[in-house]
């Protein structure tokens, strides 16, 4: 019995000596694997730190915004390629881009070339100013040379051979520099020359930079060649503010010194044909009288036609300045013949204006006459034009809404407007009601538009949905709209809403949120019904910012702008505000938004007049120093 115990007590610390054993061997495994797992993980961290590995696809260099710098920077020459993964010409494009990447690696010494998917690489597109794709540039020594010429392998290795000899130099720039030492006299030489005011920061200047170098090119060979030019407004700010530059990029024509509004396209071809034709005479001339009746007969738009006994004619002289300022407003034409003398039953000397057939009523002149001496100035000239460009009741159209229909107050008549062959006898019924009205405000203009060209307008006057064949709005002063009730129209009917109108009777139609019940916030929240009570309050200054809920920029600044607002919440009288301009009427014309966000500073004593802000720091310390600049009645100036 005591043997068979003293036998178990062995078998006991046996078992427990291999179990221990086994524990350590465990162990020692387990220290083993995570050993090894530490290894494999450390080694999977060495190939995720390893992101400026230059990566290569059918022999095209795969770049990142990672390895972008480390690749290229000390490289003589590199190809680039910036493509969109979605993009139709890119995928197009690819099989020859990968021949050109196996001509050149063949090339002595290779060059290399590379693509990156500027969808990801968002930075290096962005600092190369990439807006399409696909996007090509050469890099020379790290500086970008575009490539603008034919995608194939022929026409793209022969531009890069080009740029990588040693002695290569991008050539000198098509466009002028200007400054306050060289601006006048260049401008005041120039028959005509366009110059281009901006601001390095601007992103829309960086984009228009390579279209108005490729125009300056291209204008620089004609005959005569026409100057492109450009000046930073930052850096000439007297310049800048000689000529009333308020915004980036600016483009004024100058003619012998003389400066003229830019209204044409912002890219390459665009530029050149526009300028090509405002180097062009402002007026064309008209040889048979039957040009001028077609004209007449279907027209859309005032026949403005000079009469003169020849071009050494004095009145010829001022009718031409007088035109060149408004060539952009108005087609101009003249004539030293006596049959279209004759046909306008006008004489040399004298300035005819005439309105399409369609036009013609009861209560205006067939036509209108200037006669020019020497004595008349070119202002006198214009002011005839401008008086006479419209006939009594005209349409509105969005096509020349700018240019004919900008006077206020504006008396609109909405309906089917068409004065094709089918409907010219309805369109003409409605108005010649609106002409029996008309005759009786001169002080009003009056236009009838089609109701589909002005759908957006007529919601906004609440009259989207009215169910009448006819609507009426008034477009006042200061933005400000009226509607006439729904009903059906009649001469009658218009005469009462006008005369309401003309004796104050009648209350604006604003597009409005609900007011805020709590508007006790660092930033006031302003809408469409409070915006006179808040920003034009002459008591306060006021920084309104006019924002849309979708809009990137604006969310970025959204946390400035409310630390800008409890900077300045003890100031009684500065308000910081903002409005959502997609869902509210500005009611005042001053406060122009044409972009998001877009900022005002309203001084307590130029509520008319307010101040935009341009400047590219929308910081805390950069709002604060505008509003310090402008303000009028700021307590703790010298604390900010």
């Amino acid at each position: 019995m005591r043997k068979l115990a003293l036998l178990l007590i062995v078998l006991l610390g046996v078992a427990h000596f291999a179990s221990v054993c086994r524990c350590e061997d465990d162990a020692t495994e387990n220290q083993g694997e995570a050993a090894d797992d530490v290894s494999d993980d450390e080694d999977d961290d060495d190939e995720e730190e390893d992101d400026t590995e230059v990566k290569e696809e059918n022999g095209v260099l795969v770049l990142t915004n990672s390895n972008f710098d480390t690749f290229t920077e000390a490289k003589d020459t590199v190809l680039v390629e910036f493509y969109a993964p979605w993009c139709g010409h890119c995928k197009q494009f690819a099989p020859e881009y990968e021949k050109i990447a196996q001509t050149l690696k063949e090339n002595d010494p290779p060059i290399p070339v590379a693509k990156l998917d500027a969808t990801q690489a968002n930075d290096v597109a962005s600092r190369f100013d990439v807006s399409g794709y696909p996007t090509i540039k050469i890099l020379k020594n790290g500086e970008p040379v575009d490539y603008d010429g034919e995608r194939t392998e022929k026409a793209i290795v022969a531009r890069v051979l080009e740029v990588s000899q040693p002695g290569w130099k991008p050539p000198p720039e098509a466009t002028l520099v200007l400054t306050k030492d060289n601006f006048d006299e260049t401008v005041n030489d120039a028959d005509i020359i366009l110059v281009e005011f901006y601001a390095p920061w601007c992103g829309h200047c960086k984009r228009l930079a390579p279209e108005y170098e490729k125009a300056a090119k291209e204008l620089s060979q004609r005959s005569p060649p026409i100057p492109l030019a450009k000046v930073d407004a930052t850096v000439e700010t007297e310049l800048a503010s000689r000529f009333g530059v308020t915004g980036y990029p600016t483009l004024k024509i100058f003619r012998k010194g003389k400066a003229f509004e830019y209204n044409g396209p912002r890219e390459n071809y665009g530029i050149v044909d526009f300028m090509s034709e405002q180097a062009g005479p402002p007026s064309k001339q008209v040889q048979a009288a039957k040009q001028v009746q077609e004209l007449i007969k279907d027209g859309d738009d005032a026949v403005i036609v000079g009469i003169f006994s020849s071009e050494q004619d004095a009145a010829y002289e001022i009718y031409i300045e007088a035109c060149n300022a408004l060539r952009e407003d108005f087609t101009f034409r003249h004539s030293f013949s006596s049959e279209v003398a004759k046909l306008l039953k006008a004489s040399p000397g004298q300035v005819v204006i005439i309105q399409p057939e369609k036009f013609h009523s009861k209560y205006e002149p067939a036509s209108n006459k200037l006669s020019v001496k020497e004595s008349t100035t070119v202002s006198e000239v214009q002011e005839f034009f401008r008086k006479h460009s419209i006939p009594l009741v005209g349409h509105r159209k969005p096509s020349n809404d700018a240019k004919r229909f900008t006077k206020r107050p504006l008396v609109v008549v909405y309906y089917g407007v068409d004065f094709s062959f089918d409907y010219r006898i309805a369109t003409q019924f409605w108005r010649s009601k609106v002409l029996d009205v008309a005759k009786d405000f001169p002080e009003y203009t009056f236009a009838i538009a089609d109701e589909e060209d002005y759908a957006d307008e007529l919601k906004s006057l609440g009259l989207g949905d009215s169910g009448e064949e006819v609507n009426v709005g008034i477009l006042a002063d200061g933005g400000k709209k009226f509607a006439m009730e729904p009903e059906e129209f009649d001469s009658e009917v218009l005469r009462e809403f006008v005369v309401a109108f003309k004796k104050g009777k009648l209350q604006p139609i604003i597009k409005s949120q609900p007011v805020p019940k709590n508007n006790k916030g660092p930033v006031k929240v302003v809408v469409g019904k409070t915006f006179d009570e808040i920003v034009m309050d002459t008591q306060k200054d006021v920084l309104i910012e006019f924002y849309a809920p979708w809009c990137g920029h604006c969310k970025k600044l959204e946390p400035d702008f409310l630390a800008l607002g409890k900077k300045y919440k003890s100031e009684k009288n500065l308000v910081i505000a903002k409005m959502d301009a997609t869902a509210n009427d500005v009611p005042h014309d001053s406060y122009k938004v044409e972009g998001f966000p877009t900022i005002y500073f309203a001084p307590s004593n130029s509520k008319q007049s307010p101040v935009k802000f341009q400047g590219g720091d929308r910081t805390v310390e950069g709002l604060s120093k505008f509003v310090e600049e402008h303000a009028t009645k700021l307590q703790r100036r010298d604390e900010l």
